[in-house]
């Protein structure tokens, strides 16, 4: 009986690496919402108090990146100068170029301007035919979300992460082995009742 254990970690909407994405995801379908043939290369870098978005973009179109960004920035939670980030008061910054001409000669006949490169592969352990650590991260940050928004849980902030360890035998998911929780809190909580909390109406009922 062979056995092993495997960890994978997911991040909720308000931390910096998944706020990043969801600024320049929201960018580029307000390009595409009016021009589908746009050309949109859009990095966003944010940090307290500062959101920086950059790239280049080449379009018919005209997007308002500043209102774009902080309704981003709302919609996550981010309303609280307290937070450390604020909608309405985050300085943002853009500094948007048209996309290469060299680049643009190799993509516009069904060309590519990007490459990547992917880990993972399609499985049965879950309904999603994703492996059940990473499943079972990502429903715990949503749950974090969840009860955040519908102030289940009053006290969380936007931040937060899940990291999941499964024990694996044979081949096949045997159990959890071990479950973290970080989040953003009122800083006014006491540990102890956070962590009955968090494991009363995050952990349990995942």
């Amino acid at each position: 009986m062979k056995s092993f254990l495997f960890t994978s970690e997911s991040v909720t909407e308000g931390h910096p690496d998944k706020m990043a994405d969801q600024i320049s995801d929201a960018v580029l379908d307000a390009i595409y919402k009016e021009d589908p043939f746009g050309r949109v290369a859009c990095e966003t870098f944010v940090t307290t108090g500062l959101a920086i978005v950059g790239g280049e973009i080449t379009t018919k179109t005209y997007v308002d990146i500043p209102r774009v960004v902080r309704e981003v920035i709302k919609d996550i939670g981010y309303i609280d100068a307290n937070y450390g980030y604020d909608a309405e008061t985050v300085g943002i910054m853009s500094s948007i170029d048209q996309q290469s001409t060299d680049i643009a000669l190799g993509v516009d006949k069904d060309g590519a301007g990007d490459q990547g490169m992917m880990f993972g592969y399609a499985n049965d352990e879950t309904e999603e035919l994703m492996p059940l650590p990473i499943m079972l991260s990502h429903k715990l940050t949503m749950r974090l979300a969840e009860a955040r928004k519908k102030n289940i849980l009053p006290f969380l902030r936007p931040d937060g992460k899940s990291q999941v360890t499964i024990e694996y035998v044979d081949g096949k998911p045997h159990g959890v082995h071990t479950v973290v929780i970080s989040t953003q809190h009122d800083p006014d909580i006491k540990l102890t009742d956070l962590r009955k909390e968090i494991i009363n109406h995050i952990i349990t009922p995942i």
